[in-house]
């Protein structure tokens, strides 16, 4: 059911932004926001909250892009049944938001619930590395997420960060990646890498800094 969610997830997506297209809400709360942001997250002197704000929106996008992208990788290499549960997971957490999601916000909402998303598949990402040597799938949320947590903010980040563990303790336990063609795959992109792949679906690749960057040491 993973690919039939997109539409809905997209549609969600569509209706949140088409209530405030400027984006007036989001940018005047993003103002009073980037001033108490960590000072590591580095912004632009002019429009700060302008900035903030096309991170987030791409942010929230990226995860549907992300997730079809992932399951054509993955059908392509004969793997997607392995990865499905992961994907089906990802999409939960915008069709059924756990209770710990508060849906009053809608743009709010889901960008809570594209952290949870995008911070699912960077803990599982992180954990086949550890044990395979190699991604999951070819792709580096880690600033981005950084940023997320950032805007989403303490306590609330860190509780959404549990949420997404306590997942991924659960997906591999009861779903381990293993199997024939799931070795194929391990073996395939060792010897070859990831070129290939990000050449087809450049949006495993894709740069969400959008100008928010970090300040080099």
């Amino acid at each position: 059911m993973t690919l039939e969610q997109l539409p809905r997830i997209r549609a969600l997506i569509a209706q949140a932004r088409a209530k405030d297209p400027l984006n007036e809400a989001l940018v005047t709360r993003l103002r009073k926001q980037a001033p108490s942001l960590h000072s590591s997250i580095q912004l632009p002197p002019e429009a700060a909250a302008e900035e903030l704000a096309r991170f987030m929106l791409r942010y929230i996008e990226h995860v549907p892009d992300f997730i079809d992208a992932i399951c054509d990788l993955t059908r392509a290499y004969r793997v997607h049944q392995q990865i499905r549960p992961l994907l089906t997971i990802a999409c939960d957490y915008f069709v059924s938001p756990p209770d710990i999601v508060d849906t009053d916000n809608e743009m709010e909402a889901l960008l809570d619930e594209a952290y949870l998303a995008h911070r699912l598949l960077e803990e599982v990402n992180d954990r086949f590395i550890s044990e395979c040597g190699i991604p999951l799938v070819p792709v580096d949320m880690t600033r981005a997420n950084l940023i997320a947590h950032a805007l989403i903010g303490e306590p609330f980040a860190t509780e959404l960060d549990q949420a997404v563990i306590f997942s991924a303790d659960l997906l591999l336990n009861e779903h381990p990646f293993d199997g024939e063609d799931f070795k194929r795959y391990i073996v395939v992109h060792q010897q070859r890498g990831w070129e290939r792949d990000i050449d087809r679906w450049p949006c495993l690749a894709q740069d969400l800094d959008v100008g928010v960057y970090f300040r080099p040491r």
